[in-house]
């Protein structure tokens, strides 16, 4: 077993955090408070080469592991946790639907992605249909050569910057899994509008609904088989629900260890505050869950790197990784003292940026029945995708 990695991805995590440090993490607060999408900024991470990761390189992508690109989501996390919302857990779902695009689409929309140029949706949830994605009832009517969408689909990272749209919709009647097929939407068309939601965290990849009236796409724009697509984006999901641990690991530790350096610095009856166990112990007992789950994520990317599958695994730190954040982060909050309630530190909007984490790709109790799943079979489950 080797727990460390290569020479390589050490450079590579190297120049992502300085990245992060230099160029997210001073705008972290201006970005949530003004509600900006730093379109700019990428840009320049798509000229880095920290989009598309694991994208295949024979359509322009990194072709790297999914362990690295875990990796660069992680460290850009550190200086932004909400922007790789979009760019790496939205868009490594879209990224790896539009893999299974013909080459037109792939051109038009995936290369786009990859530079910078573009920014996707991925659009599954509905007001009515959340947990159980399988009940969407958006309608997608083939005409010809031609598709039209009608409905509304809610909850959509960046929706209010995307310029593309990977839509499921629903190409039979019913209520199931079946007969859900997948579509992709750019988001100028006629009969496309979007919705804003006034969230309480990760304000500058402001969610929303997206509304669908008559909007009519041609026949190649679906990817995959019709009927197909509800289990082309299940696949993605163990993926990223890793990457959004990751994630939300990220501002964690990185709240931690700037509570140590404070709680070092910081007297209180002649004593650094580090000395007394009531404030050492937390910090201590938050890295550990931290890094155990941690640890954890790059297991189940490993596994995927591997062939196998990593459902399990990536259930199990969906529900730990954003608990055990917020945990970490509100006691950092309470060890800064009354000036961690301020927001001359960004502790509060970490805690409400990760706080969306654990609702993202799956609730906790979603996460626990995945777990379920693996461990007692499909018999021992509270519902039936058919």
């Amino acid at each position: 077993m080797d727990f460390a990695f290569n020479k390589q991805q050490k450079m590579i995590q190297k120049e992502v955090r300085r990245f992060a440090q230099d160029e997210l993490a001073p705008h972290y607060t201006e970005w949530d408070r003004k509600k900006i999408y730093p379109r700019e900024l990428v840009r320049k991470m798509g000229d880095l080469g920290f989009l598309g990761v694991s994208v295949n390189e024979d359509i322009g992508g990194g072709g790297d592991s999914y362990v690295t690109e875990g990796l660069v989501c992680e460290e850009l996390s550190r200086g932004d946790c909400s922007i790789t919302m979009s760019t790496h857990v939205a868009g490594h779902l879209c990224a790896g639907l539009l893999e299974q695009a013909g080459r037109d689409v792939q051109k038009a929309f995936l290369e786009p992605f990859m530079a910078g140029e573009q920014i996707p949706a991925f659009c599954l949830t509905e007001p009515d249909s959340g947990t159980d994605a399988g009940a969407l009832q958006t309608s997608a009517e083939k005409k010809g050569a031609s598709y039209v969408l009608n409905g509304e689909k809610s909850g959509i990272t960046a929706i209010m910057d995307a310029d593309v749209a990977l839509i499921f919709a629903r190409t039979e009647p019913g209520r199931t899994a079946k007969g859900v097929s997948c579509f992709v939407v750019p988001c100028n068309l006629p009969g496309v509008s979007t919705q804003a939601y006034e969230d309480m965290g990760c304000n500058a990849v402001v969610r929303g609904s997206l509304f669908l009236q008559n909007v009519e796409i041609p026949e190649n724009y679906r990817i995959g088989e019709e009927g197909k697509g509800f289990k082309l984006a299940m696949q993605g999901f163990d993926i990223s629900r890793i990457f959004l641990c990751l994630e939300a690991i990220a501002p964690a530790m990185v709240s931690l260890e700037e509570t140590m350096a404070h709680v070092k610095q910081r007297e209180a009856f002649g004593r650094p505050l580090a000395t007394f166990e009531g404030v050492s112990f937390p910090i201590v007992e938050h890295f550990s869950l931290l890094e155990a789950v941690r640890l954890l994520c790059y297991k189940a990317l490993w596994l995927k790197d591997q062939g196998q599958s990593s459902s399990k695994e990536a259930g199990m730190v969906k529900w730990m990784a954003p608990r055990f954040s917020t945990n970490a982060i509100r006691d950092c909050i309470g060890l800064h003292g009354h000036y961690g309630y301020t927001k001359d530190y960004p502790l509060e909007q970490r805690l409400r940026d990760v706080l969306a984490i654990e609702i993202a790709d799956g609730t906790p109790q979603v996460s626990k029945m995945v777990v379920q799943r693996e461990m007692m079979g499909r018999a021992y489950l509270p519902y039936n995708y058919k």
